[in-house]
This record gives structure tokens, sequence and C-alpha cells, in this order.
């Protein structure tokens, strides 16, 4: 009687733990299901993180959606999270499918193209037409004020879409041999630019003799001296034929002579001023800090239109820009629109060895005065001319701005001045449709996990927990026999 008691329980104990284990199993199997399931339907993830830093930015998505040309982004050995960013374009647009190549055995014309090896990490965007391969390297920059790493991964897959279905790259062409501040400067514009799928030249007029046919758009920034009289005349005869112009100037501190390029502001009705601007409103300027003054963009202006969003721009010691009067404008064929002013607690200054914050008794009231406009001069003959001017040079480069003992930042990064620049560029060279706000980039720090490392998260994100479940179930089963 007792043996047969013993198999019993023997038998119950064996069904328990059997089923206990086919259960387990069951979820294991269901939870490996659904996860292969979600991966190979590519959803889109869900980003709950408030700048939306794991979706890609409504900025591409509004360029990205137009595009009806067939793309195919083709993924080899590249980084689980680039692959998900790709099928998010996908899912964008239907034009664009996403393919991973597991190796390059049918794809030998890669290797004679672009010199990829079997090593090699990189993705290829194609169309019928045109192709443009990003590797590794393209999806991250290093910011050498805090030597950490930038993740621009949608910035570099945005530009190479656009690439390869944009067919003509607006010319800029920016003026040389008189420049204050030399092209190293204008570096990190020049590269937000080019991934804007613009052509960037630098021309020293008195060496080519001539304004290139193809030059959309003439950039002058701050200058040293005046330019010639040649370079003023092959300017003029530029803007007669309807050339655009950005003026990025700064205050003449040094009171240079300049008749030549006074010139080409008088076309405008414009000059600017030789002492410059402090703001008197602490909530329009940085921290401290009056020489640097923070303005927003009429919200009205072609710059920043069908936005939902205001931008603000952040100039160093802009000088104060005087117009004619409305009647002058109207003789000279011009409207003009402002595109932002100081407050009405914003003074000039001209006494230049004065170091104070505050209002000295040489300072000028300059309350709402303008420190970028926009011109537009009719010349008849369907020949218009369109000029943005900015009273400040130093917001458009990549000047380091100390903001401390240990921090630094570029002016180009401050406020919105990236954004204002390059909508500026956008309206000019007619292409309206990249005026936009666009992603702020991130930035981030990455380490790489040796194998010893990976073997030890592995252990605890899966060993340790098998291992309780299985402990669990034997103390169950024998506290069940002790019953």
């Amino acid at each position: 009687m007792k043996n047969k008691f013993l198999e019993i329980i023997k038998k119950k104990w064996l069904r328990s733990v059997t089923l206990t284990i086919v259960l387990f199993a069951i979820i294991i199997c269901a939870y490996l299901g659904i996860v292969y399931g979600i991966t190979s339907l590519h959803l889109t993830d869900l980003d709950f993180t408030k700048e939306k830093i794991y979706s890609i930015s409504q900025a591409t998505k509004d360029r990205v959606e137009k595009i009806d040309q067939d793309i195919t982004i083709s993924i080899y050995n590249m980084y689980e999270y680039i692959e998900d960013l790709a099928y998010k374009y996908a899912s964008v647009n239907n034009h664009i499918k996403v393919e991973k190549v597991d190796n390059l055995t049918t794809k030998t014309e890669w290797k004679t193209n672009y010199g990829v090896t079997d090593e090699s990490k990189f993705i290829i965007i194609e169309t019928e037409s045109k192709s443009k391969i990003l590797y590794e390297s393209n999806f991250y920059t290093m910011d050498f004020t805090t030597y950490q790493q930038i993740d621009v991964t949608e910035e570099a897959i945005t530009n190479a879409i656009l690439d390869v279905t944009t067919n003509i790259k607006p010319k800029i062409c920016f003026l040389t041999g008189h420049e204050y501040y030399t092209q190293t400067y204008f570096q990190y514009l020049q590269s937000d630019l080019e991934a804007e799928i613009n052509e960037i030249e630098f021309i020293d007029l008195l060496k080519t003799g001539s304004i290139p046919e193809e030059c959309k758009l003439l950039a002058i920034t701050a200058l040293k001296e005046d330019i010639t009289e040649k370079e003023r005349d092959l300017i003029l005869s530029y803007i007669q034929e309807g050339g655009e112009l950005l003026l990025l100037l700064d205050a003449n501190l040094d009171k240079i002579q300049m008749p030549n390029f006074n010139k080409i502001l008088e076309e405008y009705g414009v000059s600017i001023s030789e002492g410059f601007i402090l703001e008197g409103d602490n909530n329009r300027m940085v921290y401290g800090s009056p020489s640097f003054v923070v303005a927003p963009i009429y919200e009205n202006s072609q710059i920043v239109k069908n936005m939902s969003m205001g931008l603000n721009v952040c100039m160093m010691n802009p000088a104060k820009l005087t117009v004619v009067s409305e009647e002058e404008l109207e003789e000279k064929n011009l409207t003009m629109e402002v595109l932002a002013t100081v407050s009405d607690k914003a003074f000039y200054r001209t006494d230049l060895n004065s170091e104070s914050t505050s209002k000295i008794d040489s300072d000028e009231e300059a309350g709402g005065a303008t420190i970028a406009a926009m011109f537009t001069k009719d010349y008849g003959e369907d020949k218009k001319s369109k000029m943005i001017i900015f009273t400040s040079s130093v917001f458009a480069t990549n000047m380091r701005i100390r903001l401390d003992e240990q921090n630094y930042r570029y002016a180009l990064d401050f406020y919105n001045n990236k954004d204002v620049l390059l909508n500026s560029v956008s309206y000019l060279t007619d292409r309206e449709d990249n005026i936009t706000i666009r992603k702020t980039v991130e930035t981030v720090t990455t380490y790489d996990l040796s194998e010893a490392q990976l073997r030890t998260i592995c252990i605890i994100i899966f060993a340790i927990p098998i291992f309780i479940i299985l402990m669990g179930i034997v103390v169950w089963q024998i506290r069940r026999r002790k019953k």
C-alpha cells in the first residue's frame, strides 16, 4: 500500500514538473516567435523621447515623402540601428525599398565601382541612374570642443537620398580676396550647405574675371578692405541681371573707406553703421552678455513661413542697418521685408574703448533697430534681384565662443543660427521646400564592448533568469513533497 502511494506521488510530481517545463518551453517559443515576427515585419519603434531622437524628423519626412523615383537602400555589414532607420524611410515613401545584403558574391560590381571588400561596412543608395555610397565613418562626426562623438546618421542618409534624386545643384559663390574671416571660419556652414545639396565655390573676381554663369547666389562676408572698381562693376552687372545676394557684414569699426562696396549697398538702399548694438533686455540676450543679441525672426517672414515654431537668431555685436525712406525705396523699385530687430531697450555704441555692459553717456538709443532684412529690386523685363542682409558675420562662422573656463560653443550653433542661414539660402535659390527646422543633433558617447564584457552581459540577461526560474521550480516541488 505504501509503495503504491509513493508511486502515485512520484507520478504526480513527474507530471507537474513535465507540465511546468512544457509551459516554460511554450512561453520561450512564443516569445522568440513574437520577436522574430516583429523583426521580420520591421515595425516602426515607438519613440517616447522628448526630442524624438529615435525617429526620423518631420523635416526629413517632408522631403522624402515627395520623392517619386524608385530608390533602393542596400545595407551591408552595418549596425542594426542603421538598418532600423532605413526601414523608417521605407515606411514614409513606398518608392523606397530596403535590401540587406549578407555577402558580396552577387555584387562584384560594388567591389569594382566603390573599392569595397568583404570586411567593409557601408550602405548604397541608388536610383535607376545615380548611386551614392555611405561608409561607417559618414554616420558620425566629432565635436573637437568636447571630444565627443556626434551621430549624424539621419542627416547622412537623407542627404544621400536627396543627392541621388536631385538633378540640379544650385551653385553658391563666396567672394574672396578682401574678406575679414578666411574660408576656414565658414567650413561648418559650407558643409551644411553642401549637405543641403548645394555646390559651393569660393571665387576671387580679380583672378576669374567674371562671376560664373551658373552662380545662383553670391555670398559676401565681412570685408577688411574695399573691393576694386572692376569687382564692383561685375557684381552690379550680376545683380542687374537678376542675381541674388547674401550679405553677412559686420559693423565698420575700423571706419574703412569703401566707396566701391557702398555702391552695392546703395543699389538696395541700405548702409551699415560704424558702431554696434548692445541689448538692454535680459530676455533678448545670452545670459549676462548684451553683445550677444537674441532676436526672433518675424513670423510672417519668407524664411520661416509654414512653420509651427519660430526661429531665434543670435548675432554677435550686430551693426545697425540704415534704410532709405519708403519714398526712396519706391523710387528705386525696391520692396523691403524686415527679418529681425532688437528690443526697445537696445542701445548703439561707437566708443570702442568702453568695456561697460550697461549704457554709457556716449551711447545712443537703438530701440527697434533692424539687424536683418530682405530686399527685392525690380529691374523690369522679368529681372528681379533678391538680397538678404545680416549685420553680423560672426554668427555664421565656426568661431568658438567661450561659455565658461572649460566649455565652448560654435557661433553657428547658437539658437537657430544655422536654420536661419540655411533657410535664407533656400529662399534665395528658389528651393522653398527646404525651408524648415532641422533636427538637432544630439551628442552621444559610444563604447566598444570586449568579448568578455559581451559574454557577461549575456549571462546577466539570459542565464541568471533561467537559473532563478529552475530553482523556483525545484523549491516548489520540494515544498509540495513535504506536505
